[in-house]
Order: structure tokens, then C-alpha cells, then sequence
């Protein structure tokens, strides 16, 4: 054996030591500014899934993540914002031209780009979006996530939702089958390295459980379980409340958790696991009563990236630390997300001065909200009678798969069961959303479609009047 082999033999342990050395303190001790920033484009979907001034909430939680990712040094080119605007500059808003997220919040409307509004929200054009395809967007600004196989997207999605489904303030819904085949298809293009999927919605957990696989690269939060609503915080007469001059809810809790704490700390130390665990603790609000349990889907081991990945970093934050405890505000009450818009209803007819049209016109919205929730509540009880008998017809309607089951197993049956329904009874509308696990149980239960067809003839032998129930929008499948 040679000097030259004697000596390689010799040191190999100690190159392989320091090498090891090496690649560990890059791993665990290199500083935060010392971290690599050449990561691919980061691409943002933003998505508001409702109209009407009672759904305040959902576009104002959309601007406040505009403005999060714009100061994290994202550009409008990347970010491409959905929302109806109705809001801003209606009649209702105190504050014409501003919308605010939190009750002494700065306005979050300034500079939101109107990539798609009105009836150009639409599930074809979030999903043409998605998937890069400009050709098949219709309206709008024409903007679609053109991203490559670098690139980082974020996609957070605000708006009412139900076992299964999410609304949308045109027709029809976004079904979670429909919405799992185009996260596919985007994978099989090859044209990102990583997703993040934030969505605020009740039964939100739902749209993923059982459906979402992993191996997409693809991490998800719901604000709520499978089977349990979200809630809307910033509400009259919860605390903290909203400004006295203000009749709806600012915002959504899960929402402003995740941004308000995207706020005080540096994301380029905290990792999404990290965040995930605070907004958990209070959107729970350690009252069972007045929260919702978030819950993670996909590959959980992206929550270990830093958020910077995703939401870009605020370089007035760069010397903020991470505190493994929960230093965001709790609500002591919030509002379910279902009943936000009586809330809106109520408080607009409290305030408003006897005699004035204005109490006119908020006692009548009230009645007729009521009046749709009650014809929804009992055609649906009254159709799981007809079809089961009345002893076992609630147990249908209430049963509830074991956890890790999707809601339904044939979603086209499920499609054509709400269709058939609504063209009896009228629309489910963003209430009756909370019925599509009675429905589905219907096709998990062997129904067939012209059983379901005679069974609504009998539950609403008339359709109703009220204009919650309009089909003018189209079904909701």
C-alpha cells in the first residue's frame, strides 16, 4: 500500500465526521438571515365564496390575506383574488369604500386586486385557475396560476359550507370530489413542488376526510371537523365586539387565528406545524360551545417548512421570535356561521328606528330567513320519513360515517338527489348546505333516483314562494 492510500485510509473517518458536522449545523444552527431564500415562485389563491352584506366575514377575511401576503413580498401577478364584491360600496357598510377584519383594524379593501368578482366567481373559473388553463376562463382578469415545478402555492378558501360541499355566490357549488380531482390533475402536471390548502368553511373537514391522499404534496387545514360548523367572530355583542356602528361579523375565528398570528411572528422561523397548533387552541376557544376543532389532511410532513414558503415573510417581523404559547386574543363568545346572517337580520331591526322602512325591510329579511331554514328542516325530516318510516327515517338523516370514510361513495347520485330535491322543495341555499349528509346518506342507503323523485313530490307538493327558495341562480349541483 502506497503513502497517498495510507493517508486516505487514515483520514476518511475524520472527513466523513466533519462532513457529517457540517451538513448538521447547516441544518439546525444556520441563523434565520442566514436562510436560503432561492425558492421557487410563490403563487397564491384567494377565494371569498359569498355575496351579501350579512356575509361581511368572508370577504373581509379574503382582503386581510391579500394584505398579509402583499406585505410578505408576494406580488399581484402571483396572488389572484376571488370574491364577489358587494361589500366595500354597499348601501349597508358604515364605512363606505373600507373593509376592516378586526374591530380596530386598518381598511383591507385599498389595493385588493379584481381578478374575479361578481358572476365571474364561479367553480369553472377557480378551477381553470388552478390548473393554469386560460383558455378556459371566462371573465375576469384572465389571470391563472402559471406556476412550474419550483413553485409554492397557497390557496385559502373563505364561505359557508356543508358536509361535502362549499358554497359559491353563483351556481353551481364546489363538491369536494370535484375539487380532489383537480388537485390531481395540477400533481400530475408536475407544475408545483409544494400546496398549502387553508380553508374556513362549516364541515370543512369534510371536503377532505377520506378523499385527499398523501404522496400529492399537499397539506391541508379545515377550520372545522367532518361534522361540526365553524364560526364568525368579531360579531355585535360578542367581545370583542364589533364597532357599534356595525351590524355583522368582521370576520371568521379560524380566519383571523391564522392571520393574526401570521402578524406577530417571524415566518421565517415559524413553521406551519407551529401555527397550525396555535390557531388549533383558539379556534377551539376552550368552549366546546363557541368553537370548532381544526384538523390537518395530506402530507403532514410539509407542516415542518417555515410559512415563509407560502405567505412570504414581512421584513418588519425579522426580529420577532417565536413563543411556543397562545398570545392571540380568544373570543369569549362567538357566532355559528350558519346563524350570522339572522344575527345581521336582528341587530339591523333593534337599531332601526320605529316606524322606518329600514324596520320594515329587516323584520321582513328576518321572517323569511326563518320561514326558508324551517321548510328546508322539515322537508328534509318529512322525505327521510317517507323514505325510511318514521322510526328509522332520523337515524338515516342523522348517521354519520366512521372517521377516515368519505361522506358519500357515488357523488354523481348525491348531485342528482340535491337536484331532484331542490326542484320540489326549492333551494338548499347556504343553510341547507347542512342537510347534504342526510342526502348523501340517501344514496349511501341504496335509494334509487326515482324513489328520491317521488319521496320530494310528497315532502313539498307545492314549491315555495320564499326567495330563499328561488331557483333563479340555478341548482346548487
Amino acid at each position: 500500500m502506497n503513502l497517498h492510500a495510507t493517508l486516505l485510509l487514515f483520514l476518511a473517518p475524520l472527513i466523513v465526521t466533519i462532513v457529517h458536522a457540517r451538513l448538521f449545523a447547516d441544518d439546525f444552527i444556520r441563523l434565520p438571515s442566514e436562510k436560503s431564500h432561492s425558492v421557487g415562485t410563490r403563487w397564491a389563491v384567494l377565494l371569498a365564496g359569498s355575496n351579501g352584506y350579512w356575509n361581511y366575514r368572508h370577504q373581509s377575511d379574503v382582503c386581510h390575506a391579500y394584505q398579509l401576503l402583499k406585505n410578505g413580498g408576494i406580488k399581484d401577478e402571483n396572488i389572484i383574488v376571488f370574491m364577489y364584491d358587494d361589500i366595500a360600496n354597499n348601501e349597508e357598510n358604515p364605512r363606505p369604500g373600507i373593509i376592516i377584519n378586526h374591530p380596530d383594524g386598518d381598511d383591507v379593501y385599498h389595493g385588493v386586486p379584481k381578478d374575479y368578482t361578481g358572476e365571474d366567481v364561479t367553480v369553472d373559473n377557480f378551477f381553470a385557475v388552478l390548473l393554469g388553463n386560460k383558455t378556459a376562463v371566462k371573465g375576469g382578469s384572465g389571470k391563472v396560476v402559471n406556476s412550474g415545478p419550483n413553485d409554492h402555492i397557497f390557496i385559502y378558501y373563505s364561505d359557508h359550507g356543508g358536509p361535502g360541499v362549499l358554497g359559491m355566490p353563483t351556481s353551481p357549488y364546489l363538491y369536494a370530489n370535484d375539487l380532489i380531482d383537480v388537485l390531481k390533475k395540477k400533481h400530475a402536471s408536475g407544475t408545483y413542488k409544494s400546496l398549502v390548502f387553508y380553508l374556513e368553511a362549516c364541515e370543512s373537514g369534510s371536503i377532505f376526510e377520506g378523499l385527499l391522499p398523501q404522496g400529492l404534496n399537499i397539506y391541508a387545514t379545515t377550520a372545522s371537523g367532518p361534522d361540526e360548523s365553524s364560526w364568525g367572530t368579531y360579531c355585535p355583542g360578542e367581545h370583542p365586539s364589533a364597532p357599534e356602528e356595525y351590524d355583522t361579523c368582521l370576520g371568521d375565528l379560524y380566519s383571523v387565528a391564522w392571520m393574526e398570528d401570521s402578524e406577530v411572528h417571524n415566518l421565517q422561523t415559524e413553521t406551519i406545524q407551529q401555527q397550525y397548533h396555535l390557531v388549533k387552541e383558539r379556534t377551539s376557544n376552550g368552549n366546546g360551545n363557541y368553537g370548532s376543532h381544526v384538523m390537518q389532511f395530506g402530507d403532514l410532513q410539509l407542516s415542518k417548512e417555515e410559512l415563509y414558503l407560502y405567505l412570504g415573510t414581512n421584513p418588519a417581523n425579522e426580529n420577532f421570535t417565536y413563543i411556543n404559547s397562545n398570545s392571540l386574543r380568544s373570543s369569549s363568545k362567538a357566532v355559528n356561521q350558519r346563524d350570522a346572517d339572522l344575527l345581521h337580520f336582528w341587530h339591523k331591526y333593534q337599531k332601526a328606528p320605529e316606524g322606518s322602512a329600514r324596520k320594515i325591510e329587516s323584520r321582513k329579511q328576518f321572517a323569511e330567513a326563518m320561514a326558508h331554514r324551517m321548510h328546508v328542516d322539515s322537508s328534509i325530516k318529512l322525505l327521510g320519513k317517507v323514505l325510511f318510516g318514521i322510526e328509522k327515517g332520523p337515524e338515516v338523516l342523522n348517521e354519520v360515517r366512521p372517521a377516515g370514510q368519505p361522506l358519500v361513495d357515488d357523488w354523481d347520485c348525491l348531485k342528482t338527489f340535491v337536484r331532484t330535491f331542490e326542484t320540489h322543495c326549492g333551494s338548499l341555499s347556504q343553510y341547507g348546505m347542512k342537510h347534504m349528509r342526510s342526502i348523501a346518506n340517501f344514496c349511501n342507503a341504496g335509494i334509487t333516483k326515482e324513489q328520491m323523485m317521488e319521496a320530494s313530490s310528497q315532502a313539498c307538493p307545492t314549491f315555495p314562494s320564499n326567495s330563499w327558495s328561488s331557483l333563479g341562480n340555478g341548482f346548487s349541483a
